[in-house]
C-alpha cells in the first residue's frame, strides 16, 4: 500500500469514527428531550444515519437491538413512499406501522433528510417507545392490530418546516397521555435535527460534498469483516428449539442456522403458527433480534450497519408466530421476539469450542400499570388519580463463559430498569420492595444471574390494573453444559392470589402486586464451583444456605463462614452416589 493510499484509508477511518460520534449525540438529544420514562430513564430508543439509498451507515451505541435493526429496514419503506427528489428542506416523516417500522404501534419512527447546498446528502432516523397509542392500551389482549391503537401510515410530521398540526391533533385525541406522546414526537424530530447539523458541520470540516465514498467504504469494510469472522466457523447447519409460555397456549420457536461461505442464514421453519392474541411478531422484528443473537458471538466488534447486517439473513414462513401478517395483533411482540437471541445462541453452541451463555429471562418484565374509569374491571375507581405508566424491569441473564450471569439486567434489549423514584413521582403508586430474588439463578460452575422481587400498591388505596406481557412463568431459562435451569417467574397479589403472566388483570383496592422475576440458567457443573465462591454467594444473599447444600454441596455455618471439611465430605459422598 502506498503512502498516499494509507493516508486516504486513515482519513476515511477518522470520518467513520466521527460519524459514530454524530449518531451518539443524536441519541443523547433524544434522551434529554424525551417525555416518556421508557426513553428518558430506560433508553428504549434507536438512532442512526443512512445514505440516500437507505443503507444504514452508523447507529448509536445507545439504544436497543430491536429498534436499531428493525429501523435499518424501515428507512427503505420511507423512500418508497417519498423518493429523495420529492423531499424538501424542513421535511420530517413519521410512521408507527408495525410492518413498516419496529413491530408494534407503540414505536414511532421518524426520518429526516439532511440537506447540503440544496441537495439531500443523508437521512437521519430515530425510534422511541411512547407510553400510549390509544386502543386497549399497551398489552397482549388485542385480537387484531386495529384494537391496539392509532396507526399512522408513512406521512409528513413536518412539511417544509411546518409541523403537521392535523396529525398531532389526531394523536392527542386518541391517547391517554397526550402531553407525553406529543412531546416524544417533537423529541424524535429534535434528535434528527441535531444529527443533521452535526453531519453538515463534519462534511464542511472534511470538505465533503456527498457521503457516497465514505458510505461505500463503511459498508464494504463491515461486510468483509463479518465474512472473515464467519469463515472461522465450521460450515454446516445447526438446529435448536425452545418451548415458551405463549398466551393461549405454549409455543415452540424452532431455528436452523446455516454457516455458508457468503454469510449465515437463520430459518425459523417449524415455529408455531400465529397467536390469536397480541404476541405475534412482524418479520422485521424477528430479523432484528435473530441477527443480534448472531452478532453477540460472531463479529461483535464489527460496527452495526448495512454491511455487517447483510451478512446475516433471517427468514420465517409467513403465517408463523415470527412472520405474522397484517392484521394480526402485535403489541407485545417483544415478549416473543426477545427470546430469539437465546434460540440462535443454542444453534451456535455446537459450532463454538467455548460454548455460549446459558439462557436468561430474555423477555422484559415491563408492566403497563393503569388506573382510571373502566380500567380496573368492575371495581369503582372513584376520585383516585388516573394514570398510565410503562415501567421497565428485568430478570437475570444466563451464566456467561467464564463469568456468572448478570442480575436484574435486560438482555438482549439492553434497556435500563426504571428508577423507583421516577415511578413514584409520575404516578400514584408506591413501591414497597425491590430486591434480588434469592436462589433464582440456576446453579452451575458459573451461576445464573438473579431475578428481582418487586411489591407495588396504589398510594391512594384504590384498585389498579396491570397489563402483563411476561414469559418464563411456565418454562424456565435453561442451563447449559450441566448447569441448572433458572427459576421461573411468578405474578401474584400479597394475599397469595396467583395471576397470569400475560393479559390485563385488576389488583383490588388495598392489595399489593408482587412480581417475582425469573433468574438465568447456570453454566457447567455446580460442584466445580469453588467452595469459597458459594460461601460468598450465601453471605451476599444470592444463594440460601439450603440451596448451597442442595445444589453445590457446600455447607455454610450460621455465622456465614464456610465449613470446608464438611463441604468436601458432602461433595465426595454425592460424587460416589
Amino acid at each position: 500500500m502506498s503512502k498516499e493510499t494509507a493516508l486516504a484509508e486513515i482519513r476515511k477511518q477518522i470520518m467513520w469514527n466521527r460519524l459514530l460520534s454524530v449518531v451518539e449525540e443524536q441519541a443523547q438529544t433524544l434522551i434529554r428531550t424525551a417525555f416518556s420514562t421508557s426513553v428518558r430513564e430506560a433508553g428504549d430508543l434507536s438512532a442512526g444515519v443512512f445514505d440516500t439509498t437507505g443503507r444504514m451507515l452508523a447507529q448509536a451505541v445507545t439504544g436497543t437491538p430491536g429498534h436499531v435493526n428493525a429501523m435499518a429496514a424501515s428507512v427503505g419503506f420511507f423512500l418508497e413512499k417519498f423518493p429523495i427528489d420529492t423531499m424538501r428542506e424542513g421535511d420530517v416523516f413519521i410512521t408507527n406501522d408495525p410492518w413498516l417500522g419496529t413491530g408494534h404501534l407503540h414505536d414511532f419512527t421518524v426520518v429526516t433528510p439532511t440537506f447540503l447546498n440544496g441537495s439531500v446528502v443523508a437521512l437521519f432516523a430515530s425510534t422511541s417507545h411512547v407510553v400510549d397509542v390509544g386502543g386497549r392500551g399497551f398489552g397482549p389482549d388485542g385480537r387484531q392490530v386495529y384494537e391496539e391503537g392509532v396507526c399512522v401510515p408513512i406521512m409528513h410530521l413536518a412539511h417544509a418546516g411546518v409541523m403537521n398540526q392535523s396529525l398531532l391533533e389526531m394523536v392527542r385525541a386518541n391517547v391517554r397521555e397526550p402531553v407525553q406522546v406529543e412531546g416524544d414526537l417533537y423529541s424524535l424530530a429534535a434528535c434528527n435535527e441535531t444529527g443533521s447539523r452535526r453531519l453538515v458541520a463534519m462534511m464542511a470540516e472534511f470538505d465533503m460534498e456527498t457521503l457516497t465514498e465514505l458510505a461505500d467504504f463503511v459498508i464494504e469494510r463491515s461486510h468483509q469483516a463479518m465474512l472473515d469472522e464467519i469463515a472461522k466457523l465450521p460450515k454446516g447447519t445447526y438446529r435448536n428449539k425452545m418451548r415458551i409460555d405463549g398466551y393461549e397456549k405454549e409455543v415452540d420457536l424452532v431455528a436452523a442456522l446455516t454457516v455458508k461461505e457468503d454469510g449465515i442464514e437463520v430459518d425459523f421453519e417449524g415455529t408455531s403458527g400465529v397467536s390469536t392474541y397480541g404476541i405475534n411478531v412482524p418479520l422485521t422484528y424477528t430479523q432484528a433480534y435473530a441477527s443480534f443473537g448472531v452478532r453477540c458471538i460472531i463479529g461483535g466488534k464489527v460496527p452495526n450497519n448495512a454491511g455487517s447486517l447483510s451478512a446475516v439473513r433471517v427468514t420465517a414462513p409467513e403465517g408463523c408466530l415470527l412472520n405474522a401478517p397484517h392484521p394480526c395483533a402485535v403489541a407485545a411482540r417483544h415478549a416473543i421476539g426477545q427470546m430469539l437471541p437465546d434460540v440462535v445462541l443454542g444453534c451456535l453452541e455446537p459450532a463454538l469450542e467455548g460454548g455460549v451463555p446459558a439462557e436468561g429471562t430474555s423477555c422484559l418484565w415491563n408492566p403497563m400499570l393503569l388506573g382510571g374509569h373502566g380500567l380496573v374491571g368492575d371495581a369503582d375507581y372513584g376520585s383516585a388519580t388516573p394514570f398510565a405508566i410503562n415501567v421497565f424491569h428485568a430478570g437475570g441473564t444466563g451464566a456467561r463463559i467464564g463469568k456468572d450471569g448478570l442480575s436484574a439486567t435486560a438482555f438482549p434489549s439492553g434497556v435500563r430498569n426504571t428508577p423507583v423514584e421516577v415511578t413514584e413521582t409520575i404516578s400514584p403508586l408506591i413501591v414497597w420492595r425491590k430486591e434480588y430474588r434469592e436462589d433464582s439463578g440456576g446453579a452451575g460452575r458459573y451461576r445464573g444471574g438473579l431475578g428481582q422481587v418487586m411489591e407495588i400498591s396504589h398510594l391512594e388505596g384504590a384498585p389498579f390494573a396491570i397489563s402483563a406481557m411476561f414469559d418464563r412463568c411456565i418454562h424456565p431459562p435453561r442451563g447449559r453444559q450441566g448447569g441448572a435451569n433458572g427459576m421461573i417467574g411468578k405474578l401474584r397479589q400479597d394475599d397469595g392470589t396467583m395471576m397470569r403472566g400475560k393479559g390485563r388483570q385488576p389488583i383490588p383496592a388495598g392489595r399489593k402486586l408482587i412480581m417475582e422475576m425469573p433468574g438465568g440458567g447456570g453454566l457447567g457443573d455446580a460442584f466445580a464451583r469453588p467452595l469459597e465462591e458459594v460461601a460468598a454467594d450465601v453471605r451476599s444473599g444470592f444463594v440460601s444456605p439450603e440451596e448451597a447444600r442442595r445444589s453445590y454441596g457446600v455447607i455454610v455455618r450460621v455465622d456465614g463462614h464456610l465449613d470446608e471439611a464438611a463441604s468436601l465430605k458432602l461433595r465426595s459422598s454425592a460424587a460416589a452416589e
